[in-house]
């Protein structure tokens, strides 16, 4: 298993030609309490950088972006009635949705989590 970083603070946790994107830890702290999420229709074919989701926190709203090209074979439902799993667990229970990953050369362009940990630390 691979996780690789946007500059977005998305995430992609990619196993075999499949990818589950959130977002990371540092964004779900920025955002504060999260109050909602609008996830995609399964089914959806988004290209790299398209908007994939939507997460609503007492702050603000945020898009969530796609990290890579795909088709989204599943979203996290338990998001729905539990939108607050995004604060206590954003890189496990608190996924978005999963894509089946169309062009894999896109993840080279992702961080890797210690260069993503090098990213927070120059922005902080």
């Amino acid at each position: 298993m691979t996780v690789r970083y946007t500059k977005d603070h998305e995430y992609i946790r990619v196993e075999g030609d499949t990818g589950t994107v959130g977002i990371s830890d540092y964004a779900q702290a920025q955002l504060g309490d999260v109050v909602y999420v609008e996830l995609p229709a399964i089914g959806r074919v988004l290209n790299k950088g398209d908007e994939a989701a939507v997460v609503e926190s007492v702050k603000a709203a945020s898009e969530v972006f796609a990290p890579v090209s795909g088709t989204v074979t599943a979203t996290n439902s338990e998001l729905e009635g539990a939108p607050a799993l995004v604060n206590e667990d954003s890189a496990g229970k608190g996924w978005f949705l999963r894509l089946q990953i169309t062009d894999p050369a896109e993840l080279d362009g992702l961080m890797t989590e210690e260069a993503y940990a090098e990213f927070i630390a120059s922005i902080s």
